[in-house]
Protein backbone atom coordinates (compact mmCIF):
# COMPACT_ATOMS: atom_id res chain seq x y z
CA UNK A 1 0.00 0.00 0.00
CA UNK A 2 1.48 3.38 -1.00
CA UNK A 3 2.30 5.90 1.66
CA UNK A 4 0.23 9.08 1.51
CA UNK A 5 2.31 12.14 0.76
CA UNK A 6 1.87 15.32 2.73
CA UNK A 7 1.28 18.42 0.69
CA UNK A 8 2.08 21.79 2.14
CA UNK A 9 1.14 25.23 0.91
CA UNK A 10 4.01 27.68 0.60
CA UNK A 11 3.31 31.20 1.75
CA UNK A 12 4.84 34.08 -0.15
CA UNK A 13 6.64 36.85 1.69
CA UNK A 14 7.35 37.44 5.34
CA UNK A 15 4.61 37.13 7.90
CA UNK A 16 2.63 40.32 8.38
CA UNK A 17 3.73 42.51 11.26
CA UNK A 18 2.37 45.60 12.94
CA UNK A 19 4.66 47.93 10.92
CA UNK A 20 4.00 46.36 7.49
CA UNK A 21 2.62 49.64 6.08
CA UNK A 22 5.81 51.44 7.08
CA UNK A 23 7.90 48.64 5.55
CA UNK A 24 5.98 48.85 2.27
CA UNK A 25 6.43 52.63 2.06
CA UNK A 26 10.15 52.53 2.81
CA UNK A 27 10.52 49.59 0.41
CA UNK A 28 8.87 51.68 -2.29
CA UNK A 29 11.35 54.50 -1.72
CA UNK A 30 14.31 52.10 -1.77
CA UNK A 31 13.13 50.47 -5.01
CA UNK A 32 12.52 53.88 -6.59
CA UNK A 33 15.97 55.10 -5.54
CA UNK A 34 17.62 51.96 -6.93
CA UNK A 35 15.68 52.29 -10.18
CA UNK A 36 16.74 55.92 -10.62
CA UNK A 37 20.38 54.99 -9.92
CA UNK A 38 20.18 52.32 -12.61
CA UNK A 39 18.61 54.78 -15.06
CA UNK A 40 21.38 57.29 -14.39
CA UNK A 41 24.12 54.70 -14.91
CA UNK A 42 22.53 53.52 -18.17
CA UNK A 43 22.10 57.08 -19.43
CA UNK A 44 25.85 57.63 -18.96
CA UNK A 45 26.40 54.86 -21.53
CA UNK A 46 24.28 56.58 -24.20
CA UNK A 47 26.30 58.04 -27.07
CA UNK A 48 24.89 60.68 -29.42
CA UNK A 49 25.60 59.81 -33.07
CA UNK A 50 27.78 62.11 -35.13
CA UNK A 51 26.32 64.15 -37.97
CA UNK A 52 27.78 61.74 -40.53
CA UNK A 53 26.31 58.69 -38.75
CA UNK A 54 22.89 60.33 -38.56
CA UNK A 55 23.02 61.23 -42.27
CA UNK A 56 24.08 57.70 -43.22
CA UNK A 57 21.32 55.98 -41.25
CA UNK A 58 18.73 58.46 -42.55
CA UNK A 59 19.82 57.72 -46.11
CA UNK A 60 19.51 53.98 -45.51
CA UNK A 61 16.00 54.42 -44.10
CA UNK A 62 14.82 56.59 -47.01
CA UNK A 63 16.26 54.23 -49.64
CA UNK A 64 14.71 51.22 -47.88
CA UNK A 65 11.30 52.89 -47.72
CA UNK A 66 11.37 53.65 -51.46
CA UNK A 67 12.55 50.11 -52.26
CA UNK A 68 9.70 48.57 -50.27
CA UNK A 69 7.21 51.00 -51.83
CA UNK A 70 8.35 49.97 -55.31
CA UNK A 71 8.19 46.28 -54.39
CA UNK A 72 4.66 46.55 -53.01
CA UNK A 73 3.56 48.60 -56.04
CA UNK A 74 4.79 45.87 -58.38
CA UNK A 75 3.18 43.09 -56.32
CA UNK A 76 -0.09 45.02 -56.02
CA UNK A 77 -0.17 45.76 -59.75
CA UNK A 78 0.51 42.11 -60.55
CA UNK A 79 -2.24 40.86 -58.26
CA UNK A 80 -4.62 43.49 -59.66
CA UNK A 81 -3.91 42.30 -63.22
CA UNK A 82 -4.36 38.62 -62.25
CA UNK A 83 -7.66 39.26 -60.47
CA UNK A 84 -9.03 41.45 -63.29
CA UNK A 85 -8.09 38.79 -65.85
CA UNK A 86 -9.69 36.07 -63.74
CA UNK A 87 -12.90 38.04 -63.22
CA UNK A 88 -13.06 38.93 -66.90
CA UNK A 89 -12.58 35.28 -67.89
CA UNK A 90 -15.24 34.12 -65.42
CA UNK A 91 -17.77 36.75 -66.47
CA UNK A 92 -17.38 36.04 -70.19
CA UNK A 93 -17.71 32.27 -69.64
CA UNK A 94 -21.37 32.64 -68.68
Amino acid sequence: MPVAEKKSIAKAGPPPSDNSALTRVTGLFVRTRDFLKDVRSEMRKVVTPTRAEARATTTVVIVTVFAFAAFFYVVDSGLDWVLRSLLHALSSAQ
